[in-house]
């Protein structure tokens, strides 16, 4: 069955939704990008990315194409014609398509932005091969720019990092920078130690998790030690468990890191049970 998608206003077969050669997504990585997760026909924390959205917008100077209430109607309406009931919806918005490349921002009366929405389906979000087995990381340095908070479209140094750790023959990887380990590719990344969560703290050198941010007040309303701190790939190696989290994999057990295996290579239990909280919790709340 094709896919109904959308864009700039209207619901299209994805084979009739087209993007002009000019716009500035494509030419210029200019633009940013949501991912919100669907279960059982329900938005996960859907105003969590909203206002993240906002943020990312607000912090490019960038136009908002809709204001909540419409985004979220569209986001239900591609749910109800793609018939979605677990999955994920991509969102994404550049500065738009002006007359020519230039450096210079386009004036936005004149340019407006350019605004995509698509659906993926997926059997199963809370059964997965990686939750019951856990995954294994590599280590790579960080390279990126310094605005991570921002969740731009600029994902090639993330893509050539998921290649790194496919020929390394692990599942992925993350990146290291003055010794600190800052986040995984595409997900945000935690040790436990003694019983305590630690993970680092926000700041602009890595993205501010909307599954980071629920998962944490999770832990602390279930009694779990959080610690929001750097940590060095050393303390990471040797952990007593370890996760990432996006909200693609929800609460996501690593089982080695570098080489070094983690709890004789299973998920442990406390990575285990927030994974379940976490997943009762978003299924009571979804809208």
């Amino acid at each position: 069955m094709t896919r109904t998608v959308y864009l700039n206003g209207a619901y299209l077969p994805e084979t009739e939704a087209k993007v002009s050669i000019f716009d500035r997504g494509f030419l210029m990585a200019d633009g940013v990008y949501e991912v919100t997760s669907v279960l059982g026909g329900k938005l996960v924390d859907f105003a969590g990315h909203a206002r993240r959205l906002r943020r990312s917008l607000d912090a490019l100077d960038m136009p908002h194409p809709v204001d909540e209430a419409e985004l979220l109607a569209i986001h239900r309406e591609l749910v109800r014609r793609n018939a979605l009931g677990d999955g994920l919806i991509y969102l994404q918005v550049t500065r738009g398509a002006p007359e020519d490349r230039d450096f210079l921002f386009p004036d936005p009366e004149k340019t407006p932005p350019t605004l995509v929405l698509f659906t993926q389906a997926k059997a199963s979000l809370t059964e997965t091969a990686a939750a019951r087995d856990g995954i294994r990381v590599i280590a790579i340095d960080d390279i990126r720019w310094a605005r991570r908070d921002i969740k731009t479209v600029q994902l090639l140094y993330p893509s050539m990092g998921k290649m790194m750790a496919m020929a390394a023959g692990v599942d992925d990887a993350w990146m290291v920078e003055d010794g600190k380990v800052t986040e995984g590719t595409s997900s945000n990344a935690y040790i436990i130690k003694d019983g305590r969560i630690i993970t680092r703290a926000l700041s602009n050198d890595i993205l501010h998790g909307i599954t980071r941010a629920a998962v944490l007040r999770f832990a602390a309303e279930a009694q779990m030690q959080v610690e929001e701190r750097s940590f060095t790939l050393e303390e990471a190696r040797a952990a007593d468990e370890a996760f990432i989290t996006s909200a693609s994999t929800f609460v996501t057990p690593v089982v080695e890191i570098d080489g070094a295996v983690l709890g004789g290579g299973t998920p442990g239990p406390l990575v285990r049970r927030l994974r379940q909280i976490y997943i009762d919790e978003s299924r009571a709340a979804a809208i």
